[in-house]
């Protein structure tokens, strides 16, 4: 494997006077660790440049030193992408980089920098009369380059898809610092390779995303949400069918709740307003979007008395007004933060076939009880058949009492998920915590193929190393 440079006074010295004043500086500690606390180092440089014309430059410099190139967006990834452990590589933010440079509402497209918040393309959607639906618990510190990096997904993947979906072009510096000018804003273009896909999801192992092109959508007329009680996930799949039949296109949104996620709001965030007065063992939380003249409250009312008449469902309270139906959702996302403050010995974003969904969830607790008695917190975006699997301690232990049994709680669960045909990473990507997991489930073709193409593009290894690919 290539053998890489730090980046030494002497390489920050000859890159400074290539660059704009204040462009290097002392990275502080949020560039330095990730939220979870698993990686974290102790010091490092952060270039924060302020035009792509920069970010060539910069990329350009470490080839030419062998000095390895670290792109940090807004700092949420959970499976260590953003923190090298190893070496003392250059820390890339675009932070500096979030203009939207122009918006053409009549063809539903968006063209934005890479250092964009998800917040701000959101709210430039909307003042177009648009709508940009990619949504995240952390869209106000997410930013469009690592979301595209990481192929981000969220809660309305089930309507609009993944970032993969929604992204029409890219501008994107390469790692010998040539810029690739592929912001188009076409949605055909059969002109051989696709790099734009190869680059998304890429986790900067291949280059770095300085702007794209994003697709629009119109706006909902009318949004509406519903929280029902459904006797177990057998029973939620067969609501989600029901649920797709009866209202088409206008679902957005289908989320599995578990009875524990509630629970972890009333013990450590017990201002969230809960509508049930004891949580039911599974519940779901659907969203719909619809049109003119259409009441998404009647439709989902409509809904549940079907499904109740069918056994699916037992219990249910239908949004009013939007007051209610963002109460839902705060429910909903305040749970990653109730997670956080518990503190899992070890969470899994994995995927399913949806039909294997119940299966896998009638056979992952027995198995983790062999290894110890554990509290599982299991949501997730059922639409998809992505699930967020989380494994805690009982009550009086913390995550720390626990951390030898971390190896084999997590590869019991990849294990049988990888058995049931399913991913284990559905949206957080590899980073640097799954490059062993891509190893042991990864398709030995599919990783021949994407060494091949890693040592193509970047001979030197200089981006992004030990992510995705062992360095």
């Amino acid at each position: 494997m290539p053998v890489l440079n730090p980046a030494d006074d002497a390489f920050l010295e000859a890159l400074s006077a290539r660059l704009p004043d204040d462009t290097l500086r002392p990275a502080e500690p949020r560039y330095l660790e990730e939220p979870r606390g698993r990686y974290r180092v102790q010091t490092g440089v952060v270039a924060l440049p302020r035009s792509t014309a920069d970010v060539a430059a910069i990329i350009r410099a470490a080839a030419d030193a062998r000095v390895g190139i670290v792109p940090y967006g807004g700092g949420t990834g959970l499976v260590g992408g953003q923190v090298a452990i190893t070496g003392r590589p250059l820390i890339l933010s675009l932070e500096r980089m979030r203009a939207v440079r122009a918006i053409h509402a009549e063809e539903n497209v968006l063209i934005c920098e890479a250092g964009a918040t998800l917040a701000e393309v959101q709210a430039a959607a909307e003042e177009a009369e648009r709508l940009f639906p990619l949504s995240l618990a952390s869209e106000g510190t997410a930013r469009i380059g690592g979301i595209l990096a990481t192929n981000a997904g969220g809660v309305n993947v089930l309507r609009y898809g993944n970032a993969r979906d929604l992204c029409l072009g890219l501008e994107v510096v390469m790692p010998d610092g040539s810029i690739w000018n592929g912001l188009r804003r076409l949605r055909k273009d059969n002109t051989g390779y696709d790099l734009r896909h190869l680059m998304i999801g890429a986790e900067g192992t291949l280059g770095v995303i300085t702007a794209a092109s994003l697709r629009l959508f119109p706006r909902p007329a009318a949004r509406g949400a519903a929280l029902m009680a459904v006797p177990d996930p057998a029973a939620a799949l067969a609501l989600l069918a029901m649920a797709g039949a009866s209202v088409g296109a206008g679902l957005s949104a289908f989320e599995l709740i578990h009875r524990q996620g509630p629970e972890f709001l009333r013990e450590v965030m017990p201002d969230i307003r809960q509508p049930f007065d004891e949580p039911p063992e599974w519940m779901v939380l659907i969203d719909l979007g619809l049109g003119r003249g259409q009441n998404p409250a009647a439709a989902l009312e409509e809904l549940f008395a079907e499904a109740f008449e069918a056994g699916l469902v037992t219990d249910g309270v239908v949004a009013q007004n939007e007051a209610q139906r963002a109460a839902f959702w705060t429910l909903r996302e305040a749970i990653p933060e109730a997670n956080r403050r518990i503190g899992a010995i070890s969470s899994h974003d994995i995927s399913l076939p949806l039909g294997a969904v119940p299966d896998f969830l009638q056979r992952a607790a027995p198995a983790l009880s062999e290894i110890g008695d554990f509290r599982i917190n299991c949501f997730g975006h059922l639409g998809d058949g992505n699930l967020h699997y989380n494994v805690f301690p009982q009550h009086g232990r913390n995550r720390a009492n626990h951390e030898a049994e971390r190896p084999a709680i997590k590869r019991c669960v990849h294990d049988l998920v990888h058995s049931l045909g399913g991913s284990v990473s559905a949206e957080h990507g590899i980073g640097r915590l799954k490059v062993e997991d891509l190893e042991r489930y990864g398709d030995p073709v599919k990783l021949r193929a994407m060494r091949a193409i890693k040592a193509a593009l970047d001979p030197a290894g200089i981006m992004n190393p030990g992510a995705v690919l062992r360095a």
